[in-house]
């Protein structure tokens, strides 16, 4: 089995290439061996590249856990940077097909090179049903929940993928990677949550942890920054234009006037593998 290995700021996928021929497999069961850090590749999740019959090409993202997920920032710009790469879709501007819509996707190429993309994440989702979450009114902004004797305000957020963003004054004494596991499983959302904990550095300036559903901390997560400036702005923090400082590297995100939130980083390779299974 032929598979790349690829990174967004430290957010990493075992890719496998299957446009030209789709084969009859399971994935979830694959992305749970291939993504075991000590058994096998290592990985947050694994991506399928895939033909599509309504897009340029089909992403489908499996996390580490074998559960499929919606989409992935970090993960479709890896995608976008290898179907340009090889030829699949040669172009600077592309659409591809997730389980969250057809998303649009802009290259920045320098000398038949991509250096940055940025992703048109689409509208975020604030209404309480299709996130989902168990809060009333139109939208779930600054609601109360308390988790391991502690009581945290959060903001409800979905990028095609629910997400629960928690704004704290010191993330350094925080054990956000305790209270992450416990609030991604609360009956408070059906199909659990990624759970985000964020720090305002300033207007354009935010600083941001993750503990991804279905994974656990990553090094960045790119639908989590977004939802971070969309909650952010909701709750009067920040402008809507803003860098996210994440373990792995920055991110720059944009919440538009026509209400899309645009997602801009890098893609990198990690290598490239034949696995004898």
């Amino acid at each position: 089995m032929d598979i790349i290995k690829m990174h967004g700021l430290g957010n990493d996928f075992i890719c496998l290439d299957h446009f030209l021929f789709p084969p009859n497999m399971d994935y979830s069961e694959i992305a749970l061996k291939l993504c075991h850090r000590q058994l096998g590749v290592g990985g947050d999740g694994l991506i399928a590249v895939l033909p599509s019959t309504k897009a340029d090409a089909r992403m489908r993202i499996f996390n580490s856990d074998g559960s499929e997920a919606e989409m992935c920032g970090n993960g479709i710009r890896c995608f976008a940077k290898y179907v340009y790469d090889v030829g699949y879709v040669r172009k600077d501007i592309m659409e591809i097909e997730t389980l969250a819509g057809v998303l649009s996707i802009k290259l920045e190429i320098i000398e038949n090179e991509v250096h940055q993309i940025t992703v048109d994440m689409g509208e975020p989702y604030l209404d309480p049903a299709k996130i989902p979450v168990l809060a009333g009114g139109d939208m779930a902004v600054q609601q109360k929940l308390e988790v391991g004797g502690k009581k945290l305000n959060f903001t409800a957020v979905s990028m095609g993928n629910p997400h629960c963003v928690i704004f704290v004054n010191d993330l350094d004494s925080l054990r956000w990677q305790n209270l992450g596991p416990e609030i991604e499983v609360l009956p408070l959302f059906p199909k659990k949550t990624n759970v985000e904990f964020v720090k305002v550095e300033g207007n354009h300036e935010l600083t941001m942890k993750v503990w991804e559903r279905g994974v656990g901390p990553t090094l960045a997560c790119g639908t989590g920054a977004c939802a971070s400036v969309v909650a952010g702005v909701l709750e009067g923090r920040i402008n809507r234009e803003v860098t996210v400082h994440l373990p792995g590297g920055d991110l720059k995100i944009e919440w538009r006037e026509d209400n899309h939130v645009y997602m801009s980083g890098p893609a990198t390779y990690v290598f490239r593998a034949q696995l004898l299974l």
